[in-house]
């Protein structure tokens, strides 16, 4: 039985299933123009490598931990620290967000980013719950904060992926059109 493709021919697979000429850009030229002229840009931009660097000693910290039992509260320090900065990032992000995009999460181009940072906060307030509150071990703490950590990781990659993909369409849209 000879099934007829669902991809139109000339069609990529990345336009596969849209109408043609429905692709959205990631920014508008206004939400661009206002995403240069912010400095939550800038605040962003320099909280991002932060984070990762703190998230970097921390996790060498907890696996130090979990694979010799020391350091439990230069780890537990650690993971303090990395959420704090987590929130940060995640509270001056809304407000980036409110300022390009006019909504202060779940704005479309992020949509799912924004989503799995909340699993990110998430797991990493779990974490304080069960530090402050003294509940399960601190192997159990650990773990959870390498769950947060790993989330982190797979969410910091929507983000770099994003920043690629705004800076080829930024290429893009300076570019002359030739005919």
């Amino acid at each position: 039985m000879d099934h007829a493709s669902p991809v139109e021919p000339g069609t990529s697979v990345n336009g596969a299933g849209e109408e043609k000429g429905d692709t959205r850009a990631l920014y508008t030229a206004q939400e661009r123009e206002r995403r240069d002229s912010s400095a939550w840009t800038i605040v962003q931009g320099v909280l991002a490598p932060v984070q990762f660097v703190v998230f970097l000693i921390s996790l060498g910290l907890v696996i130090r931990t979990l694979t010799t039992g020391e350091g439990a509260f230069a780890a537990d320090v650690s993971i303090v620290i990395k959420t704090l900065v987590l929130y940060t990032i995640m509270i001056t992000g809304s407000i980036w967000e409110k300022v390009v995009f006019g909504r202060w999460l779940f704005a479309p181009a992020f949509f799912w980013e924004d989503v799995f940072s909340m699993l990110v906060l998430a797991l990493h307030t779990f974490y304080l719950v069960m530090l402050l509150g003294g509940i399960g071990t601190l192997e159990q703490r650990m773990l959870v904060a390498l769950a947060g950590y790993a989330a982190y990781v797979i969410n910091a990659g929507q983000f770099l992926w994003k920043l690629r993909m705004a800076r080829l369409e930024g290429g893009l849209a300076t570019r002359p059109v030739t005919a």
